[in-house]
């Protein structure tokens, strides 16, 4: 049983290793910030969680748990932080635009900026030129 258990560690932990890898690769070679992001996010924690698996079936059940909190908060907090960091490349221009297939931001960007600056919201404006209409 040790036999099996070591080579399914062993292709967890190195299956683990080339998704880091190509994780950082991507890095280092996509054009902008959201293709990085998806290689440091995505990738990267895929294979963080299977090193932490392979390795726990390499320790006693005691250690085990510890991996299991480590897996999971990497699962937890990647997705936040990516968020947090794509939203601050789009607003800072470092994203490539035309490459976006849909900009559902900028119209919600445009709505907050609006608001703040007291101008009528969009949805508003229809609705005054139906009524302007029906008093003609």
């Amino acid at each position: 049983m040790t036999a099996l258990t070591d080579v399914v560690s062993s292709v967890l932990m190195l299956v683990g290793a080339l998704f880091c890898l190509l994780a950082g690769v991507g890095v280092l070679r996509f054009p902008d910030a959201i293709c990085r992001l998806h290689a440091a996010a995505k990738a990267q924690t895929l294979g963080v969680v299977l090193i932490l698996l392979g390795t726990e079936l390499q320790v006693s059940v005691k250690f085990a748990w510890a991996l299991l909190l480590v897996a999971v908060f990497q699962l937890i907090t990647v997705p936040v932080t990516g968020q947090v960091v794509g939203r601050t490349a789009y607003r800072t221009g470092e994203i490539y635009r035309p490459g976006l297939v849909m900009d559902e931001l900028a119209d919600r960007l445009a709505a907050d900026a609006r608001r703040e600056s007291g101008e009528p919201a969009e949805s508003a404006e229809p609705r005054e030129d139906a009524q302007e209409r029906g008093n003609d």
